[in-house]
This record gives C-alpha cells, sequence and structure tokens, in this order.
C-alpha cells in the first residue's frame, strides 16, 4: 500500500504560479497528476515514470505545467505557471505500478487525498 499526501494548494491570482507536491510511503512505476473542477470529470494533467524521470504531458497539462520527482525525497512535484480562472480545481496526485494507458485513472492504483487550487480572476 503506497500512501501520498498531496500540498502546496491556495488561492493565487491569474497569472501566478504554483507548485504542488506529493509525497509518496513507497515506490511506484509512475506517478501522476489529475484534476477535477466544480461539476466536471476529473482529467489528466501530466505523469512521469520514476525510475527514468521520462515525462508523458497529457492533455490539461500542456505547455504551463510541469511535472518532476526527487527520488531521493520520493516526492512528486507539479510546477504551475500563468495559471488561470479555469485551472481552479482539486489536484490529485496518483501513483500505479505498471505501464499503460496513462490517462485512465482505473489504471492507478493508489490516489492522494486532493489539494485545492482556486485562481482568481
Amino acid at each position: 500500500q503506497v500512501q501520498l499526501v498531496e500540498s502546496g494548494g491556495g488561492l493565487v491570482q491569474a497569472g501566478d504560479s504554483l507548485r504542488l507536491s506529493c509525497t509518496a510511503s513507497g515506490r511506484s512505476y509512475a506517478m501522476g497528476w489529475f484534476r477535477q473542477a466544480p461539476g466536471k470529470e476529473r482529467e489528466a494533467v501530466a505523469a512521469i515514470i520514476w525510475d527514468s524521470g521520462l515525462t508523458i504531458d497529457l492533455e490539461s497539462g500542456r505547455g504551463r505545467f510541469t511535472i518532476s520527482r526527487d527520488k531521493d525525497r520520493n516526492t512528486l512535484y507539479l510546477q504551475m505557471n500563468s495559471l488561470k480562472p479555469e485551472d481552479t480545481a482539486v489536484y490529485y496526485c496518483a501513483a500505479r505500478n505498471r505501464h499503460g494507458n496513462f490517462y485512465s485513472q482505473r489504471e492507478y492504483n493508489y490516489w492522494g487525498q486532493g489539494t485545492q487550487v482556486t485562481v482568481s480572476s
């Protein structure tokens, strides 16, 4: 069992930057970030293969968001730049034990509790 704890969310203004962190209690094949805005389905943001550091930019994260990890700290990060009000959502980190479809939430084995990001205009 891997426990994931997110942090770093908060209230920011449009154009600001924010870095989310997710500390894992164990190792996994890959980790990712998802987000869920009010009234919308959860969507994939980005993923990273832990050992190699290969990043997979998924649809909602392209261009402004960067995923990274610190292997020594067992921590996943999401650097978010030029934030927009439409980025307002609960952001979740997730971990998976195998390769596959990184968009598919069902393929992730462990989930954090989420951290709220609110971007004001």
